[in-house]
């Protein structure tokens, strides 16, 4: 049987909402009964999905959010034991934000089977950080992400560039500290003003002109020259290791390996053989297509309802379903997000799945300059990375036909 080579867990609760924020995530009081039943309601949903053989491969784990240390020391460490007993990965990392990662919360992910903490930092500028309307301030970071460092975990920290009020020296100011910091990891991300978030509604009459495209290039190409001067080397568009300390979970999700996402708005990409053993149990996801070899499931179901006891069958689910054509096109899309680039063995099925057409493609970003090859690999260029939009949908444009969309019943 095959199975899921990596487990996401999404909680979906937070001390506030960002200004900037649209993910599904909700401002929830600390003690909250609803935060401990969800997180039971997953421990329950891991023992179903081992038991159908879906983790038994997983190699990594993740707990993204919302603002998973909300849940607190006790609740938060008894789901990575069981995310442990269940699926066993070798790297399990958790998000964190600096207001709610106490030294209780430390020292139970560590006792728990925790290998990497990701710290939502943002910003070492207070003003920065009160326009985004992040809980803590810049020493609540430093102090924090120090913590995090001596714990023994492995630690990143997210950083976010083309903000309000940032200049090149505030960005450049970051940077430094961060690497100063003794973390081994860095993500580096453009703000997106996502509508209806409290920040576009401030900025709506606002030309935006901190947030322009050429500012957000120009703060990424300032990171990569920057943290790369400091010993990291960036591996994916957005992140940065020191030497062999990429995260393996992103990876999984660029080069194709199937994944499991529980929690409410998870997202999981199984393979047909997953999704049927999968249906088998949950009558209530619909049939694939014929010429389906992908499946995407979204969870649909709100966060109280799943923490009255969901189990697997009683899950509401977006799906998209993926034939070969479309899986390999997807695969190359998001394999070049990758400094290495893509994988032969994928150009070779690409090749014989779209024949002239593909080369076609593949010689065209040649031309303009988004793609180079690299020994036995294409992979994106600079200029790639900077027009990624232009590079992903000539690749995604391979795909013949609509993607296939379905509800769960």
């Amino acid at each position: 049987m095959t199975s899921t080579r990596a487990l996401y867990l999404h909680i979906p609760f937070c001390a506030r909402k960002c200004a900037y924020c649209g993910f599904a995530s909700w401002a929830t009081p600390v003690g909250d009964p609803l935060m401990s039943a969800y997180a039971r309601a997953l421990e329950l949903q891991l023992d179903e999905a081992s038991d159908l053989g879906l983790v038994e491969d997983c190699e990594t784990a993740y707990l993204g959010g919302g603002t998973p240390t909300r849940l607190g020391a006790k609740p938060l460490g008894s789901l990575v034991e069981k995310v442990m007993e269940v699926a066993a990965p070798s790297e399990l990392t958790c998000e964190a934000n600096p207001d709610s990662l106490s030294d209780d919360v430390l020292c139970g992910l560590c006792g728990a089977g925790a290998t990497r903490l990701s710290v939502g930092v943002q910003s070492f500028d207070d003003r920065e950080l009160l326009e985004l309307g992040r809980l803590h301030n810049a020493a609540t970071a430093r102090e924090r992400v120090r913590a995090a460092v001596a714990s023994g975990l492995d630690v990143s920290v997210d950083l976010m560039c083309a903000t309000p009020f940032q200049t090149n020296e505030s960005w450049q100011s970051a940077l430094r500290e961060v690497s100063a910091l003794g973390v081994c990891h860095v993500s580096v991300y453009p703000l997106q003003i996502e509508e209806g978030t409290p920040l576009e509604r401030r900025y709506d009459d606002d030309p935006c002109a901190w947030n322009d495209p050429d500012v957000q290039a120009e703060r990424m190409t300032i990171a990569q020259v920057q943290l790369e001067s400091y010993a990291f080397a960036r591996y994916e568009v957005a992140s940065y290791a020191t030497a062999g300390n990429e995260c393996r979970h992103n990876k999984a999700y660029w080069t194709g390996l199937p994944y499991l996402g529980l929690g409410t708005g998870a997202s999981s990409m199984l393979d047909l053989e997953c999704y049927l053993r999968l249906m088998a149990h949950c009558s209530q996801l619909p049939e694939a297509p014929a010429d389906a070899v992908r499946a995407r499931l979204t969870v649909t179901t709100p966060r109280h309802e799943l923490a009255e006891g969901a189990c697997l069958s009683s899950l509401s689910f977006s799906l998209e379903f993926l034939s070969e054509q479309q899986a390999v096109a997807e695969d190359l899309m998001l394999g070049v997000r990758l400094v290495e680039g893509l994988r032969p063995e994928l150009v070779l099925r690409a090749r014989e799945l779209y024949g002239s057409q593909f080369d076609d493609t593949i010689d065209a970003l040649l031309s303009q300059g988004l793609l180079a090859e690299k020994s036995d690999r294409l992979a994106p260029t600079e200029r790639g990375w900077l027009l990624g939009n232009e590079l992903y949908g000539a690749l995604w444009d391979l795909a013949p036909g609509e993607v296939v969309v379905a509800r769960s019943k």
